[in-house]
């Protein structure tokens, strides 16, 4: 079976990454979006298992020593992490995985993964992203402005991503991801072995 491909997709908050997700998994089955373990309290909506594995500082800790994290980080006080199993599981499985996950994160997943596909997530412009941190209502001003001076700091790492994509329409964003993918599957380092087997008539 054909191993899957890891595709990362960062940007500062309020550049719509999670609604991309969503959309990209509904769209096609092939696609498994990973579920990132935090210590964070869950949003209004949220449920554990399905957005997150919430967990006290306590259980993350203990999941740091057992080496079950491929990547974790603190943001904005709070811990994240990418449970390797699940992850190192589906690829084996053929599914393509999708991480959601902040810089630091996505640049620790490179160490170990650089075949991956990393690709940042933009606004189509600073004011907008700060009505749409607003408009999320789900932060005090204080966080809004951390937040906001935090995504500034971000777009210094954009060159070490693969590709960007300006989110100022879902539709084009999600065209735009779907094409990348496509164009990586058809890269001729990742199907070395397929055109030797043509070349040897073994296919």
């Amino acid at each position: 079976m054909e191993c899957g491909l890891l595709i990362v997709l960062s940007g500062p908050s309020g550049a719509g990454k999670g609604t991309i997700c969503k959309e990209l998994c509904e769209r096609n089955k092939q696609y498994r979006l990973s579920i990132s373990v935090t210590t964070r309290k869950p949003r209004k909506g949220e449920v554990d298992g399905k957005n997150y594995f919430f967990k006290d500082l306590e259980q993350f800790q203990k999941m740091v020593e057992e080496n079950q994290l491929l990547e974790w980080a603190k943001v904005y006080d709070n811990y994240y992490g990418t449970p390797r199993e699940y992850v190192e599981k589906s690829l084996k499985e053929g599914y393509d995985v999708i991480l959601e996950i902040d810089i630091q994160g996505a640049l620790k997943v490179k160490e170990k993964f650089p075949e991956g596909v990393f690709i940042f997530i933009l606004p189509p412009s600073m004011e907008e992203l700060k009505k749409r941190i607003i408009n999320r209502g789900t932060e005090t001003e204080e966080e809004i402005m951390k937040r906001f001076k935090s995504a500034y700091d971000e777009l210094n790492y954009i060159s070490k991503y693969n590709y960007v994509v300006v989110n100022d329409d879902v539709e084009e964003a999600i065209k735009k991801i779907e094409s990348i993918i496509i164009a990586e599957k058809c890269r001729v380092d990742r199907n070395k072995e397929y055109y030797l087997n043509i070349r040897e008539g073994l296919v």
